[in-house]
């Protein structure tokens, strides 16, 4: 049996350069072929590019870790802007949503090589401004990631696919080691953070998000990071408070006794 994960990787991660779109991606130009996958959007970060996003709830983006770091400074992005654009296509979204807070994994580290203990900790959850709660636009749910020899699938964006999102619906999985998911989907530079996802009665779910892509023994792959526990740790972060605003933190503001929020409600913002 072939082992991926421990092997020496060739690894690429997708943020930049192009090549030519493969033949057994289906580009989703229209709402009939885009119908339900509005929630996967593009992610524009601070005007220098752009990577894949998935909502998995109304005010929840997961992608890539990489995604939030400036490739210059080598540093997480904090003051500059980062907008979801929910089922991008041929210049329109379906919604369009700020980034607010973030939150990546705390064993990722951006300067490390790409590698297992990379690919594996490369997570990320956004904030919104905003939830949304268009009823075309619904959050997936994920899923433990699949066995070897499963089939799976991926939208994503790309550099030379960047106004639509492109489907392959029928990626396999090669192998799965140490938290990282090797699989033979089509990927490209602008697809860090796409969703690898599994049909299960019928119900898109997602089960990893594409990291890089990689040769394996001459063959071209994709690596992918495993979710479950990565994805607790990253839930459990945001709502203790550890994650970072993007700009400055808003001001606590305390209403004075018998004054209304905007909700009606009488409380303490938070």
């Amino acid at each position: 049996m072939r082992r991926w994960g421990a092997l020496a990787i060739i690894g690429l991660l997708l943020t930049s350069g192009a090549i030519a779109e493969d033949a057994t991606l289906k580009r989703l130009d229209n709402g009939d072929d885009a119908k339900a996958w509005e929630a996967v959007g593009r992610l524009d970060i601070d005007g220098k590019g752009f990577c894949t996003g998935a909502l998995i709830a109304p005010k929840l983006v997961l992608t890539a870790a990489h995604c939030m770091f400036d490739s210059k400074t080598r540093q997480q992005i904090v003051n500059g802007r980062v907008q979801f654009l929910a089922g991008w296509r041929n210049g329109r979204a379906d919604a369009y949503r700020n980034v607010v807070r973030m939150v990546v994994h705390p064993d990722f580290d951006f300067d490390e090589a790409v590698s297992s203990r990379r690919v594996r900790n490369d997570l990320a959850l956004l904030e919104l401004d905003q939830p949304i709660r268009n009823p075309s636009i619904k959050p997936f749910r994920t899923a433990p990631r699949p066995r070897e020899g499963d089939k799976v699938g991926v939208v994503s964006y790309a550099l030379d696919r960047s106004e639509a999102p492109s489907l392959e619906d029928v990626c396999e999985v090669l192998g799965r080691q140490d938290g990282v998911l090797v699989t033979s989907c089509t990927v490209d530079f602008g697809s860090s953070g796409a969703p690898i996802f599994v049909v299960n009665d019928g119900e898109v779910q997602i089960v990893s998000v594409v990291s890089a892509k990689a040769e394996v023994e001459g063959e071209k792959v994709s690596l992918g990071t495993a979710l479950g526990q990565p994805l607790a740790e990253l839930k459990a972060e945001l709502v203790a408070g550890r994650a970072r605003y993007l700009g400055e933190k808003p001001k606590d503001r305390r209403l004075r006794v018998g004054e209304r929020s905007e909700t009606g409600g009488k409380f303490v913002s938070p």
